[in-house]
């Protein structure tokens, strides 16, 4: 029987100006974008968490430690290097379930490019694959500061009695 597990993972990030907004590896039509070292991109950051999450295999930090290598780098590559390690393991993405909460941007208009995106990356069909938008109604710091992003992944892995 295969292994199947699920991974959970989180990021947020705070606006600032000067800096493009990406998500999912898309740009977004802004003013303001994230800050982070690297692109910033938090729905690309919270994906490799539950992706590294399902597999026990630590978080973000320890394979992208916030260093003058991974400055200023591409998430999207950063996911690249996430996806085939798993792979190298045995491992397969079922689907992708990830909610972004922004009140200050509408970004629904991007949705299917960010699914579009991540499919072409993850190498799955893009009905495994759902983003969602939430707006904050008003609350906290994602109502106008910035972005948070929570993803849960399902990985099918390679048979195993002992895990």
């Amino acid at each position: 029987m295969n292994d199947l597990r699920v991974g959970i993972g989180t990021d947020r990030h705070p606006f600032v100006e000067g800096r493009k907004l990406i998500l999912a590896g898309v740009e977004i039509n802004s003013s303001v974008g994230l800050l982070g070292h690297s692109d910033g991109d938090a729905l690309c950051h919270s994906l490799i968490d539950s992706l590294l999450g399902a597999v026990c295999l630590g978080d973000i930090g320890q394979y992208f430690p916030e260093t003058d290598e991974w400055k200023d780098a591409s998430s999207i590559f950063l996911l690249e290097k996430i996806i085939d390690m798993i792979r190298d393991q045995g491992w397969e993405v079922v689907n992708i379930d990830t909610i972004v909460t922004c009140g200050r941007i509408r970004l629904s208009d991007y949705r299917d490019d960010m699914i579009k995106n991540l499919s072409k990356i993850m190498n799955i069909p893009e009905q495994r694959i759902s983003v969602k938008f939430k707006s904050a109604n008003g609350l906290g710091f994602e109502s106008q500061d910035g972005v948070s992003v929570l993803t849960i992944c399902l990985l099918r892995g390679p048979s195993s009695r002992n895990s």
